[in-house]
């Protein structure tokens, strides 16, 4: 998968898409984290665009960015690439309604939980 190294080429990988519809799928409006079951996530519509996690590093920071005081659950919350849980995230093109969402697998003892969040291209920062 594509290493996307930056928030530029994270908007670059989104600029020449079609505008996001609204979409009627399994994932619902995950504008922010969700938790989503694995039969949720309807693999045929979907294509991998890239990866923010950098295969230089073994262990990426848990440290978050939230320069306005939002918080990770928030729907306003920043994209920041360099920043947990995106560091760990792939990218993802819904080929039903257009739109690039954010997935990952957050662990924790014996819970393995996977995530979505849908990509706004105004939400990425440095």
């Amino acid at each position: 998968m594509k290493y996307i190294a930056s928030s530029a080429e994270l908007r670059l990988a989104l600029a020449n898409s079609p505008a996001p519809q609204a979409c009627s799928c399994a994932l619902g409006d995950c504008t922010a984290w969700e938790s989503l079951a694995e039969y949720r996530w309807e693999a045929s519509q979907m294509s991998a665009v890239g990866t923010l996690r950098d295969p230089a590093i073994d262990e990426p920071t848990l440290e978050e960015k939230h320069p306005q005081g939002t918080r990770y659950d928030s729907p306003d919350a920043p994209i920041a690439p360099a920043f947990f849980p995106y560091n760990q995230c792939d990218v993802w093109h819904c080929q039903r309604c257009e739109r690039h969402l954010l997935r990952y697998t957050e662990f924790g003892g014996y819970n393995v939980d996977p995530r979505v969040r849908e990509l706004a291209a105004g939400k990425i920062i440095d």
